[in-house]
């Protein structure tokens, strides 16, 4: 084969593995809510565990062989982008990819930066070799690419959605509820239905759904759920940085504001608790009252600063029967107190086997209180709390095996709480715990999970360690346990493996946590 058929093969080559990335790279992007930036850091993820290393090496030698006119070795490095990073898969299994509007605009545009790219090169020097050698690089740059577009079509997407927030903003002001916006780096769903079930016998609530918690979210959440006549719309809301928790309540504008926690969640972009807590404080600005889980070292200081600007301040509890509104496990029950004027504290209920985070059933006690709901109404109606979907969730599995489903849950909070529940559960059973760890937990994401497996293998017969994400951080902590005392340790590639040895080896009166579940866009 001459030279130029050779780049004229290379071309081809090239073009076909940028367009399979390119096509596994919106995958990511998807999954990721279209953050730009978020596909680079998954790339380096991928490229770096495993044999993907050795996949990434010879795709690097083979762009380096591509861009000194060797064709044949720049093949190389189009089999590799073709193929991996292993594991990533075009389809996907549990976050497949969906052909929406906005991913094809991303896609367009992806496809006409790569086309630039190799254009630009061209255009410098048109030879065939060059064209090949652009086109292998645009293949290997397909993250960038991918994260180039999603910044140039922010500003698009944008523009977009104002349309819907404008619709949606108006028909708040129609309706005109009372809102409660909750945030809290976790905490955020169950306290949502918390509130909305403490409501819902005295007034029209109107919570919304799932996880909507961002600007698109609430805004299809008014459009298409708000109806005349509704008393409360309680409106969960999140963010990955500043900013957004303020734009959203430019136009949701609450009355009672409720932050639950502050935690590490998501440290790995927002770099520290403290900016997290000022993050999550903007859901403050327009409230007329605050209310606060004050056991929070950033939130007790943020409750006596609302109260010296004049917001009305429910501090809530788990420990502190001084606050207004302490909810504490007492011997398998969860017992309410409410302060009482002139410093007195009245015990409102006793509940007995609810297991429900206490500073979440506090807070929604307050916004309740606030909102005029009886004292009596409150207690009669704490027991039937629901259970947020995958949060500590308990049931019997096929093999008559009990199963809590805590796959939604991904804060060292929360997991600690899930291993408390095995214990109460699995006494003298085989208690197994399956997990992938915790994520983006920043420079503390090691530690954190190497203290939870720790702990778990200290509860737990078996540790199943699922996937590479933080395999090694949960390894070394197993090994921190007491071996006499340490679970067994297993390794499974996926969760759908784990789900077969459970299956296989756990039977009645067995207990088995799923801790956490990451979509397999994740190593």
């Amino acid at each position: 084969m001459n030279t130029v058929a050779a780049q004229a093969v290379l071309l081809v080559g090239a073009l076909a593995a940028a367009g399979v990335a390119g096509i596994r790279w919106l995958r990511v992007a998807q999954r990721e809510h279209y953050l730009p930036g978020s596909v680079a850091r998954f790339a380096r993820r991928w490229w770096s565990i495993g044999p993907n290393r050795l996949l990434g090496a010879a795709a690097l030698v083979g762009l380096v062989a591509a861009a000194a006119k060797v064709a044949p070795a720049g093949l190389v490095t189009a089999a590799a982008v073709a193929v991996g990073p292993f594991g990533l898969t075009v389809r996907g299994r549990t976050s497949p990819l969906v052909w929406t509007r906005r991913l094809k605009v991303l896609a367009a545009a992806s496809a006409a930066i790569a086309a630039a790219v190799v254009g630009v090169a061209v255009a410098a020097a048109p030879t065939m070799a060059v064209l090949a050698a652009a086109a292998t690089l645009s293949a290997v740059a397909a993250p960038l690419i991918v994260d180039v577009a999603l910044a140039v079509t922010a500003p698009l997407e944008r523009r977009l959605g104002a349309a819907f927030v404008r619709r949606a903003s108006t028909k708040l002001a129609s309706v005109h509820p009372t809102v409660v916006a909750i945030t809290g780096s976790y905490g955020k769903t169950s306290t949502k239905g918390y509130v909305a079930h403490l409501l819902a016998g005295s007034r029209t609530v109107v919570p919304t759904p799932k996880s909507y918690n961002n600007q698109s979210g609430l805004s299809r959440a008014v459009n298409e759920q708000l109806v005349p006549g509704t008393d409360v719309f309680v409106a969960e809301m999140g963010t990955y940085g500043p900013g957004e928790i303020a734009e959203m309540c430019s136009w949701v504008k609450p009355d009672i504001a409720v932050i639950t926690a502050i935690g590490p969640v998501h440290l790995e972009r927002m770099r520290s608790e403290e900016l997290i807590a000022q993050a999550k404080s903007e859901i403050l600005e327009h409230a007329r009252v605050a209310v606060l889980n004050v056991d929070s070292e950033w939130l007790a200081p943020l409750a006596d600063k609302a109260a010296a600007a004049g917001t009305k301040v429910w501090r809530c509890s788990a420990v502190d029967r001084r606050a207004d509104v302490c909810v504490v496990h007492d011997d398998g029950s969860l017992r309410v107190f409410v302060a009482q004027p002139h410093g007195a504290i009245r015990q409102l209920a006793v509940v007995e086997g609810l297991d429900a985070p206490p500073t979440n059933v506090a807070c929604a006690v307050a916004v309740a209180l606030e909102l005029g709901i009886a004292p009596e109404t409150i207690a009669r109606r704490l027991p039937d709390l629901p259970a947020a979907a995958h949060r500590r969730e308990v049931s019997v599995g096929q093999s008559g095996a009990t199963v809590i489903d805590d796959t939604y849950n991904a804060n060292p909070a929360g997991a600690a709480g899930a291993l408390r529940l095995l214990a109460q559960l699995g006494a003298s059973t085989k208690r197994v715990v399956v997990t992938p760890g915790m994520v983006e937990l920043g420079d503390r994401q090691a530690d954190e999970n190497a203290r939870f497996a720790e702990d778990a293998a200290r509860v737990a017969s078996h540790l199943l360690v699922v996937g590479q994400s933080n395999a090694a951080a949960l390894i070394a902590g197993w090994r921190r346990a007491p071996e006499q005392d340490r679970a067994e340790l297993i390794r499974c590639p996926t969760r759908p493996q784990a789900v077969i040895w459970v299956s296989e080896h756990l039977g009645p009166g067995d207990v088995v946590l799923y801790e956490n579940d990451l979509p397999d866009h994740y190593p």
